[in-house]
């Protein structure tokens, strides 16, 4: 078994980098640990670019918890922070989602990991590579590099100090 189980954090509305810190304070509480956490990203809307700017960031997580589970804990960690889906690819006080559950391959309704878009957004390779360089993507058979320098979304990615 590949070990690694990955977080992303977005935020584009209010105090972003309050979101992201309390989202992070709050997932503790459910049963998650925090091994690793990559820096913080300033990044620019995908899928609808009316909107503003995101800021995210990647959690390396350790859990107890099964993947249908994680995820529960995941909205609820939204919920708590005022998330509302209004629109596809909308404004969002934070919004969590599993990238990779250490190797599993899932596709059922509730839950697609690995996540279905991971390769082909920066704004989420960029944090991944970062503290998961070599971490190989089980069906694609990509690195979290590699699959960077492949992705073909070139928006601009920028790490904040």
């Amino acid at each position: 078994m590949i070990n690694g189980i990955f977080l992303l954090l977005g935020s584009n509305i209010g105090d972003r980098k309050w979101y992201l810190e309390r989202a992070r304070e709050l997932l503790i509480t459910r049963n998650i640990l925090l091994l690793d956490a990559s820096s913080v990203y300033l990044t620019p809307p995908w899928g609808k670019t009316d909107q503003p700017y995101f800021l995210n960031q990647v959690l390396k997580i350790e859990t107890p918890l099964p993947p249908d589970m994680l995820l529960a804990a995941c909205l609820e960690t939204e919920s708590a922070l005022g998330r509302v889906r209004k629109e596809h690819y909308g404004e969002r006080t934070i919004d969590i989602d599993l990238l990779y559950y250490n190797d599993l391959v899932i596709n059922s309704e509730l839950l697609t990991v690995p996540h279905p878009r991971l390769h082909l957004r920066r704004f989420a390779l960029a944090p991944l590579a970062e503290i998961a360089p070599h971490f190989i993507h089980p069906v694609i058979r990509l690195n979290q590099t590699e699959l960077l320098e492949d992705c073909p979304d070139k928006l601009p990615v920028r790490k904040l100090q």
